[in-house]
């Protein structure tokens, strides 16, 4: 009965990824077809055992390696029943559906043994963490094409505590490992899915093309040090839609490579639709793009979000020896509630892979939009400090901020502002004057506030 719903619930799902629109707004507008893998076998055929200790890292690599074998005949399912299963690191193979079902756990190891080594990526040049190798990731990708992991709500947990403390000590060996990592894969759906306790991030696609992720919930502590939730990078033709994410980071980063390494590499991050997800990032962003963006990022689309509890809501981040872009972005429809700082940019970001960065590569920052804002109990409306000799670029239309007794008393210092340009339009608080258009309007007030809170934000998206 279970592998019936199993492959019902594939029926939903599709296994093979039609060519998106090219266009930010069309990525989630074009969902996988799904036909139920002809062929299924569940872990528990390998000698799996769901207790929580025992180590299952053969059984997944064994199972995977007989599936692939199907991978020319339709492809095949890996069922994972309820249980908790330990496992260390394992690989998947193409045209394969790793299926958890409810209750069913996939429970990262806390020996870094059983993760094993990978190189860095070239678009980086090293680990994020330290320099040098680092740990490949729980589950992994390598030049896939048509991967599913989804399920009834199953869960992938890290049981991220000991790469945490590790990081934090300053103990680490290689960089700490992601939850789950596609490389160079095309067709790649993740869904249905709880993710609990990722060491770093949790879902990384990179060079990868149509990926949707959608229906998914990530979790980590708000004391997790850098941990992310969806991490679209070098990626083009992507959806993240329908989830909640709420991360001790960043709920959503978007990145392409750090400085040199990512200029060589030159693969973007491009046509991204991000809609109807909930956030909350402690001490990050909800939705953040860069600082590693040397590859460039462009046409994405970020619309209908909620975002609460976070540091900052949309954020911009690059330095000097960057290079490449962020160009084309549309922000629109959301609401926000107790943030610190509701818009971020900055080109103060001084992290380097190593010395060989050229100073003279400057990033270019423009062409941003940002419309129909609502917020309450918001510090700071907004902080834009850009580069000398290569201004940010934004327009801003439509917002309407309220804030809070820790904000200054004059909403004029709600906005701090260095080398940036633009314009804007029925923006509360009162933008500052390098944001200002001959066309201001200051439509908002702070009685027009109060109404909003009254009567509710969702009426106002």
């Amino acid at each position: 009965m279970k592998m019936l719903v199993a492959l019902l619930l594939l029926s939903m799902l599709g296994n093979a990824v039609e060519a998106l629109g090219e266009d930010s707004k069309e990525q989630c507008k074009f969902k996988p077809k799904l036909d139920p893998r002809p062929h299924s076998v569940s872990i528990v055929e390998f000698g799996a055992i769901g207790d929580g200790k025992t180590l299952n890292t053969g059984a997944f690599q064994n199972a995977i390696f007989y599936l692939n074998s199907f991978a020319d005949k339709g492809g095949a399912q890996l069922y994972v029943p309820p249980g908790k299963w330990l496992t260390g690191s394992f690989n998947l193979t193409s045209h394969l559906t790793l299926f958890l079902e409810k209750d069913a756990i996939i429970l990262g190891s806390q020996d870094p043994s059983h993760w094993g080594i990978t190189d860095p990526l070239p678009s980086y040049g090293r680990g994020i963490d330290i320099p040098g190798s680092r740990y490949r990731s729980l589950i992994n990708g390598y030049n896939l094409n048509d991967v599913v992991i989804t399920g009834n709500n199953g869960t992938i947990d890290g049981q991220g505590s000991y790469w945490w403390d590790s990081f934090l000590s300053h103990s680490l060996n290689y960089s700490r490992p992601n939850l789950v990592e596609i490389v160079e894969s095309v067709g790649v759906v993740v869904s249905n899915l709880t993710f609990l306790n990722a060491p770093a991030y949790n879902i990384h696609p990179v060079y990868c093309s149509h990926v949707l992720v959608q229906n998914i919930s990530a979790y980590a502590p708000s004391s997790s040090p850098y941990t992310i939730g969806v991490v679209p990078d070098s990626t083009d033709y992507m959806c993240i839609e329908n989830s909640n994410i709420s991360m001790g980071y960043d709920a959503i980063t978007l990145k392409s490579g750090w400085d040199e390494h990512g200029i060589k590499y030159g693969r973007p991050t491009s046509y991204v639709h991000i809609k109807q997800v909930n956030l909350e990032a402690s001490t990050g962003s909800a939705v953040a793009f860069g600082s590693e963006m040397s590859g460039g990022i462009s046409h994405v689309l970020v619309e209908q979000l909620q975002i609460k509890n976070s540091l900052s809501g949309i954020v911009f981040r690059t330095g000097v020896g960057r290079g490449g872009y962020i160009q084309n972005i549309e922000v629109s429809s959301v609401e926000m509630e107790n943030i610190h700082t509701a818009f971020n940019a900055s080109g103060q970001f001084e992290s380097h892979p190593d010395k060989e960065y050229d100073p003279n590569a400057l990033p270019i920052l423009d062409q941003i939009t940002i419309d129909q804002v609502f917020g309450v109990n918001i510090t700071v409306a907004g902080s834009f400090t850009g580069i000398k000799n290569s201004p940010f670029e934004f327009t801003l239309s439509e917002i309407s901020l309220e804030l809070n007794s820790a904000s200054s008393s004059s909403p004029s210092s709600a906005w701090v502002c260095s080398d940036v340009v633009g314009s804007s339009k029925s923006v509360f608080p009162e933008p500052c004057p390098e944001l200002k258009s001959s066309s201001y309007s200051n439509s908002f007030s702070s009685s027009s506030i109060a109404t909003l809170t009254s009567e509710g934000l969702a009426s106002h998206i």
